[in-house]
C-alpha cells in the first residue's frame, strides 16, 4: 500500500491529471469514479493503472490494469471529487479518425467549434449520448477533451461517444464528402430551428457564448437557424442551445 503523497507514482498521477501538456506528451489521463472506469473499459479504452482506495470504496474490487492499493489520506490528493467513491485510474487516450467513424444511415452529428469550457462540453457530451448521435465532432478546440471536468461533467459519456477532434475546415470537408447538411446556430438567422427540417441526415454547429460562429461556418452553411429569444438576454449557454436543437432534430425524427 501507498501511504505517501510523495511516492513517485502518486506525482506522477497527480501532474496527469492536472496539466493537458503532460496529457498529450504521456498519451494517458486519469479517470475518477468506477462508473466513469467501467464506461471506459466497456469502450474499448486500456486502463493501464487502477489505484484503489479500500476505505473508500463501498463494492468489490475490479481487477483492471495494475492494482495499487493507496491509503485514504493519498486518494485524497489524487481525488477532486468530494464523496469520491476509491477508485482512480490511469488510461491510454484515443484519437479517432475521419475513417474510424461509422456513421448511420440517417446521421446527426453535433460540431463545436473552440468549446472553451470543460463543463459545457461534458454537458454536450451527455446530450449526444441521450440523443444518441453519430458523433461529436470538436474543431479548433481550446479545451482539452481528456481535462477531468469533462470527463466528470459528462458522467463518462465521452467514452460512449464517437469523438474527433481536428480544424473547422477538415471537419466542413468531411460533412461535404458525406453529404450532410450543415445547420449553423447563429444569433442573426432568419430561420428559427423548429422550422428547419433536421429529419435528414445533418450536422448541427454550435459556437461559443462569447463570440458565437466563426465567419468560416456562418458562410460555410447550408441552414443558419436560431432559438427565439423572448426575454431581455440574446443567447442562451451553448450546452442549453445544443441539447434545445438537438432533440428538436430527435423529435422530428421520431426518437429513433
Amino acid at each position: 500500500m501507498i501511504t505517501s503523497a510523495q511516492n513517485q507514482k502518486i506525482k506522477d498521477a497527480i501532474t496527469l491529471r492536472g496539466k493537458s501538456r503532460e496529457r498529450r506528451i504521456r498519451n494517458r489521463f486519469t479517470i475518477e469514479g468506477l462508473r466513469e472506469i467501467n464506461l471506459a473499459v466497456a469502450n474499448g479504452y486500456i486502463v493501464e493503472t487502477l489505484f484503489v482506495c479500500e476505505d473508500v470504496a463501498k463494492t468489490d474490487c475490479i481487477e483492471i490494469g495494475q492494482r495499487i492499493e493507496v491509503s485514504k489520506d493519498v486518494f485524497a490528493k489524487l481525488a477532486l471529487r468530494e464523496n469520491s467513491d476509491g477508485f482512480f485510474a490511469i488510461a491510454q487516450t484515443k484519437h479517432l479518425s475521419f475513417d474510424e467513424i461509422n456513421l448511420s444511415e440517417n446521421p446527426f452529428i453535433i460540431v463545436l467549434e473552440s468549446v472553451e469550457k470543460p463543463g459545457n462540453l461534458g454537458a454536450i457530451l451527455r446530450t449526444a449520448d441521450a440523443a444518441k448521435a453519430d458523433a461529436v465532432i470538436v474543431c479548433d478546440n481550446l479545451c482539452d477533451i481528456y481535462n477531468p471536468n469533462v470527463i466528470r461533467s459528462s458522467i463518462g459519456c465521452l467514452f460512449t461517444l464517437q469523438i474527433l477532434t481536428c480544424t473547422s475546415r477538415q471537419c466542413f470537408e468531411f460533412l461535404k464528402e458525406k453529404k450532410i447538411t450543415i445547420h449553423a446556430a447563429e444569433l442573426k438567422a432568419s430561420q428559427f430551428y423548429h422550422q428547419t427540417d433536421m429529419s435528414q441526415a445533418c450536422a448541427i454547429i454550435m459556437g461559443t457564448e462569447a463570440d458565437g460562429l466563426s465567419d468560416f461556418w456562418i458562410n460555410s452553411a447550408d441552414v443558419r437557424i436560431k432559438i427565439p429569444m423572448c426575454g431581455i438576454i440574446d443567447s442562451l449557454n451553448v450546452s442549453v442551445s445544443t441539447a434545445i436543437i438537438t432533440f428538436e432534430a430527435m423529435r422530428q425524427r421520431g426518437f429513433n
